[in-house]
């Protein structure tokens, strides 16, 4: 069966992190699944392409409230990016955030593919891969 190429996850928080690397294995929807415990990390891991296992992510999960680079200032960098590498990439916010403006302004941005609620779960996942690559999996 298809499978994902790659899926990276970007949040500084390790049990977010760990909860969320488990649910997308145990889907086993994905060859390679990447963690990055900053946003400027996440961004250095897109650019610099230096990780000896890169691989372009077809989805990016990106949470907002970070410190340092929060997922907004993210976005803004990751604009200037190539449209051929962004064409390739599906951005998920996935957030804890209770701000409604966090919500409105996700659902405006052009980058943003989808806003879901933490923690991910296993049939959010599914669902979202199912509606952006037409893939399913038990």
């Amino acid at each position: 069966m298809k499978k994902l190429n790659s899926i990276l996850l970007i949040d500084d928080d390790h049990a977010s992190n760990f909860l969320h690397k488990m649910i997308i294995q145990r889907t086993n929807c994905v060859e390679h699944i990447k963690v990055c415990i900053s946003a400027q990390k996440g961004l250095d891991y897109l650019i610099n392409k230096d990780d000896p296992d890169y691989q372009i992510p077809d989805i990016i999960f990106l949470d907002i409230n970070m410190p340092g680079m929060n997922g907004w200032e993210f976005l803004e960098e990751y604009k200037l990016l190539s449209d051929d590498l962004k064409a390739k990439i599906i951005i998920v916010m996935l957030s804890s955030t209770i701000n409604p403006d966090d919500v409105l302004k996700a659902n405006e941005s052009e980058l943003v593919n989808e806003f879901v609620n933490k923690p991910l779960t296993r049939e959010t996942l599914l669902h979202l891969i199912k509606v952006f690559y037409n893939l399913e999996f038990e």
